[in-house]
């Protein structure tokens, strides 16, 4: 396995002090990030995120999606239970990186929703591999989750590596007039299960 495990830290945040673990993958050269907040217990379903990097949402407050609403919340979940991780993995654009993520958003602009633009630029709608999570699960205790995800796909990626999702848990956070498009475009092209979300008959 190319992930390695590099060093661990204390992280404050506004809703507590997590743990911060990295790890390197000496194939790709992308560094990950593992987050945890409490003892966790092999023996007990955790509660838990998997979260792709959005550079855009995350740190920049954007309002062109809900990724960083659904970190924020995470965090805020994982720190009134008392326990909890998250998997911060480096695949910035749904795989496709920060330049390429910026000239699809220039295709938005234009008119293409998030899948069109992505294939125009000639790669798949979404790129995100999950391989990297075993042995990072592994370094943190955990094997058994209760996952926050809208995501079907992430839940099929964990069970096919042997981790238990025991529960799905929704998070549907951060609608509004920037990215109902974009949301919606994810419930129907891409699977996503937006079942707490109204979409307005026009397109934002």
């Amino acid at each position: 396995m190319s992930i390695k495990y590099v060093a661990s830290s204390k992280l404050p945040t506004p809703w507590g002090v997590f743990d911060m673990h990295g790890f390197e993958d000496n194939e790709t050269h992308k560094e990950h990030v593992a987050l945890t907040f409490g003892e966790l217990d092999d023996n007990t379903p955790i509660l838990g995120r998997v979260h792709s990097e959005c550079l855009t949402g995350d740190a920049l407050f954007s309002l062109r999606c809900d990724c960083g609403f659904q970190l924020q919340t995470a965090m805020q979940h994982i720190a009134e239970a008392g326990q909890g991780f998250i998997l911060y993995l480096r695949q910035e654009g749904r795989g496709i990186g920060l330049l390429n993520k910026i000239r699809a958003y220039e295709l938005q602009d234009k008119g293409a929703n998030t899948v069109e633009a992505n294939e125009q630029l000639g790669f798949e709608a979404d790129q995100r591999q999950y391989n990297m999570i075993l042995p990072m699960m592994q370094k943190i205790n955990v094997n058994s989750v209760r996952l926050m995800t809208n995501n079907p796909r992430k839940v099929k990626a964990m069970k096919s590596l042997g981790i238990e999702v025991v529960e799905r848990i929704p998070l549907q956070v951060g609608k509004n007039r920037y990215n109902e498009h974009y949301l919606k475009t994810k419930s129907t092209e891409l699977g996503h299960i937006m079942s707490e979300y109204h979409f307005s008959d026009k397109d934002e």
